[in-house]
């Protein structure tokens, strides 16, 4: 939710929408629970984005964050047998899906 709202500093009428669901795992089949934040924010750009859940990794200036919130949260879901999955487009917005198996 931070990083969300992070990504909409300078835009107008940004938006950030939570979203829980039942689903099925697409690569496992298993049934997880799935909670969404969904930003229209700056996105992240796709020379970047596997880097993102590295510890200490932020594009934030060194006052607005330490770059530890994704990592620390994948970790978390990991422990729990599950995952985070990212998708974003820049200028467009980014989506976070929490996977947690039942």
């Amino acid at each position: 939710m931070l990083n969300a709202r992070d990504a909409l500093v300078s835009i107008d009428n940004g938006s950030i929408e939570v979203s829980t669901d039942l689903e099925e795992d697409p690569e496992s089949g298993v049934p997880v629970i799935a909670a969404r934040v969904a930003d229209n924010g700056q996105g992240i750009p796709q020379n970047i984005i596997k880097q993102i859940f590295h510890p200490f990794f932020t594009t934030k200036e060194k006052t607005c964050g330490t770059g530890l919130g994704l990592s620390v949260s994948l970790g978390i879901a990991q422990t729990h047998g599950g995952k985070i999955k990212v998708s974003s487009e820049v200028g467009r917005g980014s989506t976070f899906t929490l996977l947690i198996p039942l």
